[in-house]
């Protein structure tokens, strides 16, 4: 292995719906939970498994730069609007690595709004969670 080509997580972005890179994001991780139901088998003790369900969540942290995001959430707290819904954009782009990896994350749905966190002598940051329903892979990273 040449150890040149693992990815640094300094060349990772975040990009919200409209192309815009959110450059105070520091973290993003996402994971799909896969559901599977037992299944039992004539003629072996052995239980196969189906999936049956599949649940994508994340987070999304950084430095507090403005509120844009949490007011954007806190629609959601107006009996009379929707949830905010948006797609991410998130990429791996380290220059010695194999190339680029981006994702986009579809439906994404932030289910907490952090208000107020701060701390005397601290810099601000929050982190946001969110599911989502959805996504594509739209640059993979294969050895040159």
């Amino acid at each position: 292995m040449d150890a040149k080509k693992v990815i640094s997580g300094n060349y990772g972005f975040a990009y919200d719906v409209d192309g815009n890179w959110l450059t105070n994001v520091t973290k993003v991780e996402a994971n799909i939970e896969i559901g599977m139901e037992e299944i039992k088998l004539a003629g072996t003790r052995w239980l196969g498994n189906k999936t049956t369900t599949l649940k994508g969540s994340g987070s999304l942290g950084g430095y507090m730069v403005t509120s844009e995001w949490i007011e954007k959430m806190a629609q959601v707290t107006d009996d009379m609007s929707s949830p905010f819904v948006t797609e991410l954009v998130v990429k791996l782009d380290d220059p010695e690595s194999f190339g680029a990896y981006r994702v986009r994350l579809k439906n994404v749905t932030f289910d907490n709004i952090p208000v107020v966190n701060y701390e005397v002598g601290s810099i601000v940051e929050n982190e946001f969670t969110f599911v989502f329903s959805g996504y594509e892979i739209l640059d993979a990273i294969r050895p040159q």
